[in-house]
Protein backbone atom coordinates (compact mmCIF):
# COMPACT_ATOMS: atom_id res chain seq x y z
CA UNK A 1 0.00 0.00 0.00
CA UNK A 2 1.20 3.34 -0.06
CA UNK A 3 2.11 5.53 2.70
CA UNK A 4 3.95 8.50 3.57
CA UNK A 5 7.22 8.39 5.09
CA UNK A 6 9.62 11.50 6.53
CA UNK A 7 13.87 10.40 5.49
CA UNK A 8 15.23 13.98 6.48
CA UNK A 9 14.21 17.47 7.94
CA UNK A 10 11.97 18.63 4.45
CA UNK A 11 12.63 15.22 3.04
CA UNK A 12 8.86 13.92 2.53
CA UNK A 13 8.05 11.12 0.46
CA UNK A 14 5.07 8.43 -0.42
CA UNK A 15 6.46 5.27 -0.70
CA UNK A 16 5.08 1.53 -1.09
CA UNK A 17 5.29 -0.23 2.64
CA UNK A 18 3.62 -3.25 3.68
CA UNK A 19 0.28 -3.65 3.89
CA UNK A 20 -1.81 -2.81 7.30
CA UNK A 21 -2.87 -6.18 8.98
CA UNK A 22 -4.04 -7.21 12.13
CA UNK A 23 -0.81 -7.16 14.83
CA UNK A 24 -2.84 -8.26 17.82
CA UNK A 25 -6.32 -9.80 18.62
CA UNK A 26 -7.74 -6.19 19.62
CA UNK A 27 -6.66 -4.11 16.82
CA UNK A 28 -8.68 -3.10 13.40
CA UNK A 29 -7.72 -2.51 9.92
CA UNK A 30 -9.10 0.93 8.66
CA UNK A 31 -9.42 2.38 4.66
CA UNK A 32 -8.60 5.64 5.13
CA UNK A 33 -10.93 8.00 3.35
CA UNK A 34 -8.91 10.98 4.69
CA UNK A 35 -6.57 11.95 7.04
CA UNK A 36 -3.90 15.25 7.26
CA UNK A 37 -1.39 17.22 7.80
CA UNK A 38 -0.75 17.80 11.77
CA UNK A 39 1.32 21.00 12.99
CA UNK A 40 2.87 18.55 15.48
CA UNK A 41 3.98 16.34 12.09
CA UNK A 42 5.94 19.94 11.02
CA UNK A 43 8.72 19.48 14.19
CA UNK A 44 10.49 16.78 12.45
CA UNK A 45 9.72 18.26 9.13
CA UNK A 46 11.50 21.49 10.08
CA UNK A 47 14.71 19.54 12.34
CA UNK A 48 13.01 20.32 15.42
CA UNK A 49 12.66 16.86 16.11
CA UNK A 50 15.28 14.29 15.48
CA UNK A 51 13.97 12.15 12.22
CA UNK A 52 13.66 8.50 12.21
CA UNK A 53 15.02 7.75 8.61
CA UNK A 54 11.41 5.89 6.72
CA UNK A 55 9.34 6.75 9.61
CA UNK A 56 5.72 6.34 8.74
CA UNK A 57 3.38 9.69 8.98
CA UNK A 58 0.06 11.06 10.36
CA UNK A 59 -2.20 10.43 13.28
CA UNK A 60 -5.22 11.81 12.10
CA UNK A 61 -7.89 9.44 10.41
CA UNK A 62 -11.63 8.76 9.09
CA UNK A 63 -12.61 5.71 7.50
CA UNK A 64 -14.59 2.25 7.15
CA UNK A 65 -13.33 -0.74 9.30
CA UNK A 66 -12.19 -3.52 6.69
CA UNK A 67 -10.90 -6.57 9.10
CA UNK A 68 -11.28 -6.97 12.97
CA UNK A 69 -8.87 -8.80 15.87
CA UNK A 70 -10.88 -11.65 17.32
CA UNK A 71 -11.05 -9.87 20.53
CA UNK A 72 -12.76 -6.62 19.05
CA UNK A 73 -16.86 -6.56 20.04
CA UNK A 74 -18.04 -3.16 19.68
CA UNK A 75 -16.47 -2.43 16.30
CA UNK A 76 -17.58 -4.38 13.34
CA UNK A 77 -16.54 -5.04 9.53
CA UNK A 78 -18.16 -2.30 7.50
CA UNK A 79 -18.49 0.65 10.45
CA UNK A 80 -17.12 4.08 9.11
CA UNK A 81 -15.75 5.26 11.67
CA UNK A 82 -13.05 7.92 13.70
CA UNK A 83 -10.49 7.81 16.20
CA UNK A 84 -8.48 9.54 18.47
CA UNK A 85 -4.62 10.13 17.92
CA UNK A 86 -4.20 8.40 20.95
CA UNK A 87 -4.94 4.58 21.27
CA UNK A 88 -6.55 3.92 24.56
CA UNK A 89 -8.33 0.59 25.95
CA UNK A 90 -11.07 2.36 27.83
CA UNK A 91 -11.35 0.18 30.52
CA UNK A 92 -7.95 1.18 33.04
CA UNK A 93 -8.18 3.42 35.92
CA UNK A 94 -6.94 6.21 33.56
CA UNK A 95 -9.26 6.05 30.94
CA UNK A 96 -11.91 5.91 32.97
CA UNK A 97 -11.43 8.61 34.88
CA UNK A 98 -11.77 10.57 31.46
CA UNK A 99 -7.96 10.54 30.42
CA UNK A 100 -7.79 7.86 27.72
CA UNK A 101 -4.94 9.83 26.18
CA UNK A 102 -2.93 8.65 29.43
CA UNK A 103 -3.96 5.12 29.25
CA UNK A 104 -1.62 2.49 30.84
CA UNK A 105 -2.16 0.61 27.57
CA UNK A 106 -1.71 3.81 24.95
CA UNK A 107 -0.23 3.45 21.96
CA UNK A 108 -0.09 7.31 20.05
CA UNK A 109 -1.22 6.44 16.32
CA UNK A 110 1.78 8.95 15.35
CA UNK A 111 3.78 5.44 15.18
CA UNK A 112 1.90 3.54 13.33
CA UNK A 113 0.98 6.20 10.75
CA UNK A 114 -2.14 7.14 9.30
CA UNK A 115 -1.11 9.34 6.33
CA UNK A 116 -1.96 5.61 3.98
CA UNK A 117 -4.50 3.49 2.30
CA UNK A 118 -4.74 1.70 5.08
CA UNK A 119 -3.90 1.78 8.38
CA UNK A 120 -3.67 -0.48 11.91
CA UNK A 121 -6.00 0.75 14.91
CA UNK A 122 -4.57 -0.94 18.03
CA UNK A 123 -6.98 -1.32 20.90
CA UNK A 124 -9.61 -0.82 18.31
CA UNK A 125 -12.75 -1.01 20.90
CA UNK A 126 -11.60 1.69 23.04
CA UNK A 127 -10.05 3.92 20.66
CA UNK A 128 -12.75 4.52 17.74
CA UNK A 129 -15.91 5.77 17.25
CA UNK A 130 -18.84 4.32 14.95
CA UNK A 131 -20.31 7.17 12.49
CA UNK A 132 -24.01 7.38 12.62
CA UNK A 133 -23.71 6.80 8.59
CA UNK A 134 -21.20 7.34 5.81
CA UNK A 135 -20.23 10.82 5.71
CA UNK A 136 -20.35 12.89 2.95
CA UNK A 137 -17.75 14.98 1.97
CA UNK A 138 -18.75 17.89 3.58
CA UNK A 139 -18.99 15.58 7.31
CA UNK A 140 -15.30 13.86 6.23
CA UNK A 141 -13.47 17.11 6.50
CA UNK A 142 -15.29 18.20 10.00
CA UNK A 143 -15.27 14.43 11.25
CA UNK A 144 -11.64 14.35 10.49
CA UNK A 145 -11.20 17.29 12.18
CA UNK A 146 -12.15 15.98 15.44
CA UNK A 147 -9.47 13.11 15.54
CA UNK A 148 -7.37 15.27 16.62
CA UNK A 149 -7.24 19.20 16.20
CA UNK A 150 -11.20 19.56 17.13
CA UNK A 151 -10.38 17.07 20.52
CA UNK A 152 -7.55 19.07 21.24
CA UNK A 153 -9.43 23.17 20.92
CA UNK A 154 -12.41 21.47 22.77
CA UNK A 155 -9.78 20.25 25.74
CA UNK A 156 -7.83 23.36 26.26
CA UNK A 157 -11.30 25.68 26.15
CA UNK A 158 -12.79 23.32 28.71
CA UNK A 159 -9.70 23.14 31.13
CA UNK A 160 -9.24 26.72 30.92
CA UNK A 161 -12.67 26.98 32.38
CA UNK A 162 -15.17 28.13 29.22
CA UNK A 163 -18.40 28.67 29.93
CA UNK A 164 -21.18 31.45 30.44
CA UNK A 165 -19.80 34.78 31.27
CA UNK A 166 -16.06 33.73 31.08
CA UNK A 167 -13.70 35.70 29.28
CA UNK A 168 -11.62 33.40 27.03
CA UNK A 169 -7.73 34.17 25.60
CA UNK A 170 -6.57 31.47 22.66
CA UNK A 171 -2.89 32.04 21.50
CA UNK A 172 -1.83 30.38 18.49
CA UNK A 173 -4.29 30.62 15.21
CA UNK A 174 -3.19 27.55 13.89
CA UNK A 175 -5.95 24.77 13.58
CA UNK A 176 -6.05 23.95 17.60
CA UNK A 177 -5.89 27.63 18.51
CA UNK A 178 -9.04 27.64 15.80
CA UNK A 179 -10.77 24.91 16.88
CA UNK A 180 -10.58 26.01 20.91
CA UNK A 181 -12.15 29.23 19.53
CA UNK A 182 -14.82 27.42 17.95
CA UNK A 183 -14.70 25.11 21.55
CA UNK A 184 -15.12 28.12 23.68
CA UNK A 185 -17.85 29.47 22.01
CA UNK A 186 -20.09 26.64 21.95
CA UNK A 187 -18.99 26.16 25.84
CA UNK A 188 -20.98 29.55 26.19
CA UNK A 189 -17.70 32.35 26.47
CA UNK A 190 -19.16 35.66 26.81
CA UNK A 191 -15.56 36.84 24.63
CA UNK A 192 -12.84 35.69 23.31
CA UNK A 193 -9.60 36.84 22.83
CA UNK A 194 -7.56 35.31 19.74
CA UNK A 195 -3.86 36.43 19.35
CA UNK A 196 -2.90 36.40 15.66
CA UNK A 197 -1.08 38.37 13.13
CA UNK A 198 -2.44 36.19 9.95
CA UNK A 199 -5.67 37.91 8.17
CA UNK A 200 -6.93 34.71 7.07
CA UNK A 201 -6.56 33.39 10.14
CA UNK A 202 -8.55 36.08 11.71
CA UNK A 203 -11.17 36.10 9.53
CA UNK A 204 -12.16 32.13 10.29
CA UNK A 205 -11.24 33.15 14.20
CA UNK A 206 -14.45 35.50 13.51
CA UNK A 207 -16.48 32.72 12.19
CA UNK A 208 -15.79 30.91 14.70
CA UNK A 209 -16.83 33.47 17.53
CA UNK A 210 -13.47 35.46 18.37
CA UNK A 211 -14.94 38.41 19.56
CA UNK A 212 -11.11 40.32 19.90
CA UNK A 213 -8.28 39.71 17.57
CA UNK A 214 -4.78 41.25 18.91
CA UNK A 215 -2.23 40.65 16.49
CA UNK A 216 0.42 42.16 19.60
CA UNK A 217 2.53 39.15 21.25
CA UNK A 218 4.57 38.64 24.71
CA UNK A 219 3.97 41.47 27.32
CA UNK A 220 1.99 43.73 24.69
CA UNK A 221 -0.33 41.12 23.89
CA UNK A 222 -0.94 40.80 28.05
CA UNK A 223 -1.18 44.58 27.92
CA UNK A 224 -3.48 44.27 25.68
CA UNK A 225 -6.02 41.99 27.38
CA UNK A 226 -5.76 43.83 30.64
CA UNK A 227 -6.59 46.72 28.70
CA UNK A 228 -9.47 44.88 27.86
CA UNK A 229 -10.63 43.55 31.10
CA UNK A 230 -9.79 46.50 33.01
CA UNK A 231 -6.64 44.78 34.49
CA UNK A 232 -8.21 42.08 35.68
CA UNK A 233 -7.01 39.59 32.81
CA UNK A 234 -8.68 36.55 31.47
CA UNK A 235 -10.95 34.07 32.84
CA UNK A 236 -8.98 31.07 30.88
CA UNK A 237 -6.29 30.82 28.15
CA UNK A 238 -5.70 28.38 25.79
CA UNK A 239 -2.21 27.90 24.65
CA UNK A 240 -1.89 26.08 21.49
CA UNK A 241 1.84 26.98 20.25
CA UNK A 242 3.74 25.09 22.65
CA UNK A 243 6.68 27.40 22.70
CA UNK A 244 8.47 28.95 25.50
CA UNK A 245 7.05 32.90 24.91
CA UNK A 246 3.52 30.99 23.71
CA UNK A 247 3.45 29.64 27.04
CA UNK A 248 4.28 32.90 29.28
CA UNK A 249 1.98 35.06 27.19
CA UNK A 250 -0.67 32.56 28.33
CA UNK A 251 -0.14 32.57 31.92
CA UNK A 252 0.64 36.38 31.75
CA UNK A 253 -2.92 37.07 30.40
CA UNK A 254 -4.91 35.23 32.74
CA UNK A 255 -5.97 36.62 35.74
CA UNK A 256 -5.11 35.08 39.05
CA UNK A 257 -7.14 32.48 40.19
CA UNK A 258 -7.49 31.45 36.47
CA UNK A 259 -7.20 28.67 34.34
CA UNK A 260 -4.83 27.92 31.52
CA UNK A 261 -5.12 24.77 28.94
CA UNK A 262 -1.55 24.15 27.43
CA UNK A 263 -2.42 21.90 24.26
CA UNK A 264 0.77 22.57 22.36
CA UNK A 265 3.34 20.34 22.33
CA UNK A 266 5.92 22.04 24.12
CA UNK A 267 8.99 22.66 22.97
CA UNK A 268 11.65 24.71 24.84
CA UNK A 269 9.28 26.08 27.82
CA UNK A 270 11.08 27.28 31.10
CA UNK A 271 8.46 28.08 33.75
CA UNK A 272 10.04 29.90 36.96
CA UNK A 273 9.02 28.40 39.62
CA UNK A 274 8.78 31.42 41.66
CA UNK A 275 6.52 33.43 38.78
CA UNK A 276 4.19 30.52 38.41
CA UNK A 277 3.87 30.68 41.78
CA UNK A 278 2.62 34.15 42.23
CA UNK A 279 0.75 33.86 39.44
CA UNK A 280 -1.51 31.74 41.13
CA UNK A 281 -2.85 30.31 37.65
CA UNK A 282 -4.13 27.09 37.18
CA UNK A 283 -2.20 24.38 34.28
CA UNK A 284 -3.44 21.40 32.84
CA UNK A 285 -2.67 20.13 29.46
CA UNK A 286 -0.55 17.68 27.67
CA UNK A 287 -2.32 15.61 25.09
CA UNK A 288 -5.86 16.02 24.99
CA UNK A 289 -8.48 12.99 25.95
CA UNK A 290 -10.25 13.40 22.50
CA UNK A 291 -11.56 9.88 22.98
CA UNK A 292 -13.80 11.06 26.08
CA UNK A 293 -15.18 14.09 23.90
CA UNK A 294 -15.51 12.20 20.44
CA UNK A 295 -18.75 10.98 20.83
CA UNK A 296 -20.09 14.92 21.65
CA UNK A 297 -18.17 15.96 18.71
CA UNK A 298 -19.85 13.29 16.19
CA UNK A 299 -23.15 14.72 17.04
CA UNK A 300 -22.57 17.80 17.05
CA UNK A 301 -21.24 17.45 13.05
CA UNK A 302 -24.20 15.14 11.98
CA UNK A 303 -26.46 17.82 13.98
CA UNK A 304 -24.85 20.70 11.64
CA UNK A 305 -24.24 22.84 14.61
CA UNK A 306 -20.58 23.18 14.27
CA UNK A 307 -17.86 22.88 11.33
CA UNK A 308 -14.54 22.27 12.93
CA UNK A 309 -13.61 20.71 8.92
CA UNK A 310 -13.43 24.64 7.65
CA UNK A 311 -9.98 24.60 8.99
CA UNK A 312 -8.87 22.62 6.23
CA UNK A 313 -8.11 25.10 3.56
CA UNK A 314 -6.32 22.70 0.77
CA UNK A 315 -7.00 19.06 0.01
CA UNK A 316 -4.29 16.95 -1.90
CA UNK A 317 -4.18 13.67 -2.86
CA UNK A 318 -2.05 11.21 -0.35
CA UNK A 319 0.82 11.30 -3.62
CA UNK A 320 1.07 14.86 -3.10
CA UNK A 321 1.41 14.71 0.51
CA UNK A 322 4.74 16.90 0.73
CA UNK A 323 3.51 19.65 -1.40
CA UNK A 324 0.94 19.75 1.41
CA UNK A 325 3.94 19.99 4.25
CA UNK A 326 5.39 22.38 2.76
CA UNK A 327 2.70 24.37 2.05
CA UNK A 328 2.21 24.55 6.28
CA UNK A 329 5.25 25.07 6.54
CA UNK A 330 5.30 28.18 4.52
CA UNK A 331 1.89 29.10 6.21
CA UNK A 332 0.23 28.80 2.75
CA UNK A 333 -2.37 26.67 4.34
CA UNK A 334 -3.59 26.53 7.75
CA UNK A 335 -4.51 22.83 7.50
CA UNK A 336 -3.99 20.04 4.32
CA UNK A 337 -6.24 17.20 4.03
CA UNK A 338 -4.99 14.17 2.41
CA UNK A 339 -7.57 11.69 0.22
CA UNK A 340 -6.12 8.42 -0.78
Amino acid sequence: MRAVTIHAAGDIRVNNVADAQLEKPTDAVVKVAAACVCGSDLWPYRSDEEVDPGARMGHEYVGQVTEIGAEVQDIQVGDWVVGSFVASCGKCEICQAGYPSGCVNREFMGGVGTQAEYARIPLADGTLVKLPAEPNDDQLRHVLAASDVLGTGWFGADVAGAGEGKIIGVVGDGAVGLSAVLAAKQMGAERIVVSSRHETRQELAKKFGATDIIPERGEEFVEKVKELTDGVGLHGCVEAVGTDGSMKQAIGATRRGGNVGFVGVSHGVELDGQELFFSQVSLEGGPAPVRKYLPELVELIYAGKITPGDVFDKTLSLEDAAAGYAAMDRREAIKVMLKP
